[in-house]
């Protein structure tokens, strides 16, 4: 076709939602035989993570934490109450308000995740300085797009 060029831009390797896409489900996947002993998924240790830093913390903090909706979280956060990791209370000052709580099996569950990065860390070839630069780059596009 004498029009090849005129559509270059729609080549896969132009673009870069694809590699960022491809590489976060390999980083991703790679966490799977870590969570799988603790009965977790991604999203949920993600969920725990920000728990760990700070607890008692609003669905509306966590989702904005995470960059996810209530429409995610709220079935994910039943389901971890279900489990008796958190528990969840409505703000007496606004009812719509829901406010998440580690329980103490939910703390428990922070040791022995802890040495999740460290496992996580080794399967990287990429430097300190490569990974700092990448994280850079990356919270650059993250506020590009907020």
């Amino acid at each position: 076709m004498n029009n090849e060029k005129q559509y270059e831009q729609l080549r896969l390797d132009r673009q870069l939602c694809f590699p960022l896409y491809a590489c976060a489900r390999q980083v991703v996947n790679r966490y799977t035989p870590y969570l799988r002993p603790l009965g977790l998924t991604y999203t949920q240790y993600i969920v725990f993570m920000v728990l760990w830093e700070k607890d008692c913390v609003t669905v509306g903090e966590i989702g904005k934490r995470l960059m996810l909706d209530n429409g995610t979280l709220t079935p994910m956060l039943k389901k971890l109450e279900s489990q008796g990791y958190i528990s969840r209370c409505r703000c007496r000052d606004d009812e719509r308000v829901v406010r998440i709580s580690l329980t103490q099996k939910g703390w428990e569950l922070r040791d022995r995740a802890a040495d999740i990065p460290e496992k996580i860390a080794r399967c990287c070839t990429l430097t300190q300085e490569e990974l700092e630069t990448v994280y850079r780059i990356l919270y650059k596009l993250l506020d590009d797009y907020e």
